[in-house]
């Protein structure tokens, strides 16, 4: 039997934000060099909130881009459907900036290394920062978020989904027990 249990609600999630944009603006002084990239697909909307909250604070427009990391993944070619292509968009240079990389739900790393050899393609950034709203555990790769909105520890056969008003009918974090 499969039961969907919703643990952070809208109002929660934009708590997770605001923090996560509190700590990015604390923890750079030179905000101008910070440049935001969402990894598709709900990577985007979260980078887009998180700009418009440090906008909103500091007066200051952060660059954002999108990153599609489907062509970097070590799965890609055991995937049996042909995935959606949204490509990167990223019109500005990475070079000495400070990019934080925006992710939902940050598992196994892999999402994030495929994203890393993304962004090595389009430039020499200073630093790379993650931001994940959820971080689940269960690493396979040696990856930690800088920046992390809630830990949601998982057990075998749990899942987290992430669903933003920006592309789903009910916005919410969900733990989802068995296939979902």
């Amino acid at each position: 039997m499969n039961k969907n249990k919703k643990i952070l609600t809208s109002s929660d999630i934009s708590r997770k934000i605001v923090r996560i944009g509190h700590e990015i603006v604390e923890n750079y002084s030179d905000i101008s060099k910070i440049v935001f990239l969402g990894i598709h697909n709900r990577g985007v909307p979260i980078a887009q909130r998180l700009k418009k909250f440090i906008k909103d604070l500091t007066d200051i427009d952060v660059p954002m881009g999108s990153l599609d990391i489907t062509f970097h993944r070590d799965d890609f070619r055991e995937r049996l459907t042909m995935p959606e292509i949204k490509g990167t968009d990223i019109s500005f240079n990475l070079d000495e900036k400070i990019v934080v990389l925006v992710d939902d739900v940050l598992f196994s790393g892999r999402t994030v290394r495929a994203a890393l050899d993304e962004i090595n393609s389009f430039g020499r950034p200073s630093i790379i920062a993650l931001a994940v709203l959820i971080d689940r555990g269960h690493r396979e790769l040696p990856i930690r978020a800088d920046f992390v909105g809630k830990n949601i520890p998982t057990n075998d056969g749990e899942h987290v989904a992430v669903k933003l008003k920006e592309s789903d009918t009910d916005e919410g974090v969900f733990l989802i027990f068995g296939d979902g």
